[in-house]
C-alpha cells in the first residue's frame, strides 16, 4: 500500500457533506500589493494539491497602494477569489470580522497578506485539527524573522496572557491559524481581539491546539506596526478578555467581590474606632470617653468611604445582572453551546 501523502491525509478527514466549500482563506490586507501575487500563488497550489473546495477571501483595509487593484485583477481570472473592500482603514480585527462574516467554509483558515505565513504549513494545521477533535489549531512561529527586542517583548507579552487567561499558547502573534466555521460565527470582534481568538472561543468550550510552522523574511514592503506602539492597545484588550472570560455572564461575582471587600474593611475600620472609644470611656470615665475623638479623624471618614463604595459596586453588579439578562432574553443570546448530539 502507498504512503498517503499530507496534503492528502488532511482533506480525506474534513466532512463536506455540510458546507459546499471546505475551507475559505480569511486575508486582511493593508498596503500589500507587492506580496498579493505571490502569496496567492503559494495559496491556490496548496489548495489544489489538498483538492478542497475552497475560496480565497481579500479584505482590502483601505490600503492606498496598488493592492486593491491586484486583488481585483486576481479576482477577474480566477473565482474562487472573493474580495472585500473597506471604505478606510479599520484594523486587522475588523478585517478579520468581514471575512468571518462571508466566509462560507467548512473551515477557515486565516493568513497574513505579507507573506511571512507559509501556506505550506496549513496541511500540518489540518491534521493537528482533526487528530485531537480541536475547534482552533493556532501556528507557532518557532524561529522568528524579528528583532531580538521585538522576540523579547513577544514572549513576555504571550507569557503574562498565559497567566491571565490560563490559556498556554506559545504565539498569539501568529495569524496562521484554522478555526471550524461555526466557532467564528458565534464571535464578536473589535479592538484588537483578533490577538485573543483562543481566548474569546474558550468562552464557549473550544478545544485549542499549536504547531510550530515556518516563519518568513518578507519579501516587500515593511510592517505597518511595531511592538511598542501597539503594546498599551494589547494590554487593555488583555483587560477586556480577561473581564470577559471571567465574569461576562455573572457580572455580580466581580462587582459583588470588589463591595463585599470594601464595605468588609470599612465596617472593621468603623468598629476598631467604635471600640477604641468605649475603651477609653470604660478606662477613664466619662471625661475619658469625650476626650477620645474620633470624629474628625481621617480613619473615620476612610470607613465611610469605603462602605458608600462597597454601596455603589453592589448597585454596578445588580446594573450588570440586568444588562446580561436583557442581552440574552431581548437578543435571543443562547446560554450554552452544543459540541454533539447523539440521538
Amino acid at each position: 500500500m502507498g504512503r498517503v501523502s499530507e496534503p492528502e491525509k488532511a482533506a480525506s478527514q474534513i466532512d463536506i457533506s455540510a458546507s459546499p466549500i471546505d475551507i475559505s482563506a480569511v486575508i486582511p490586507v493593508y498596503n500589500e500589493e507587492q506580496n498579493l501575487g505571490l502569496l496567492y500563488e503559494q495559496l491556490k497550489a496548496v489548495m489544489q494539491e489538498l483538492g478542497l473546495r475552497h475560496e480565497i477571501i481579500f479584505v482590502d483595509d483601505g490600503s492606498t497602494d496598488g493592492s486593491y487593484d491586484v486583488a481585483q485583477s486576481l479576482h477577474a481570472r480566477d473565482d474562487c477569489v472573493k474580495l472585500i473592500r473597506f471604505r478606510r482603514n479599520f484594523g486587522q480585527t475588523a478585517a478579520f470580522s468581514a471575512g468571518f462574516d462571508y466566509a462560507r467554509g467548512a473551515l477557515v483558515v486565516t493568513l497574513d497578506a505579507d507573506g511571512q505565513n507559509d501556506p505550506a504549513d496549513i496541511p500540518r494545521l489540518l491534521d493537528k485539527l482533526h487528530e485531537g477533535d480541536y475547534d482552533i489549531v493556532t501556528g507557532w512561529r518557532v524561529n522568528r524573522q524579528e528583532s531580538f527586542v521585538r522576540r523579547l517583548l513577544s514572549k513576555m507579552g504571550n507569557l503574562v496572557i498565559s497567566r491571565a487567561s490560563h490559556i498556554s499558547i506559545h504565539d498569539r502573534g501568529c495569524s496562521l491559524k484554522i478555526f471550524r466555521t461555526e466557532l467564528v460565527k458565534n464571535m464578536q470582534l473589535y479592538g484588537q481581539l483578533h490577538r485573543f481568538l483562543p481566548e474569546l472561543a474558550s468562552t464557549i468550550g473550544a478545544r485549542v491546539a499549536e504547531v510550530p510552522v515556518n516563519d518568513r523574511d518578507r519579501q516587500f514592503g515593511q510592517s505597518k506596526y511595531g511592538a511598542l506602539t501597539r503594546a498599551p492597545r494589547v494590554i487593555l484588550d488583555l483587560v477586556t478578555v480577561s473581564f470577559l472570560l471571567g465574569f461576562f455572564s455573572t457580572p455580580m461575582r466581580f462587582f459583588g467581590s470588589i463591595a463585599f471587600a470594601s464595605g468588609s474593611l470599612g465596617t472593621l475600620i468603623g468598629l476598631g474606632l467604635a471600640l477604641t472609644k468605649i475603651y477609653h470611656g470604660l478606662a477613664g470615665g466619662w471625661a475619658g470617653f469625650h476626650a477620645y475623638e474620633i470624629g474628625a479623624r481621617p480613619l473615620l471618614l476612610f470607613s465611610f468611604m469605603l462602605i458608600l463604595l462597597s454601596v455603589q459596586f453592589l448597585m454596578m453588579g445588580l446594573l450588570g445582572e440586568m444588562i446580561m439578562r436583557t442581552y440574552y432574553e431581548a437578543q435571543n443570546k443562547p446560554t450554552y453551546f452544543v459540541r454533539d448530539v447523539l440521538d
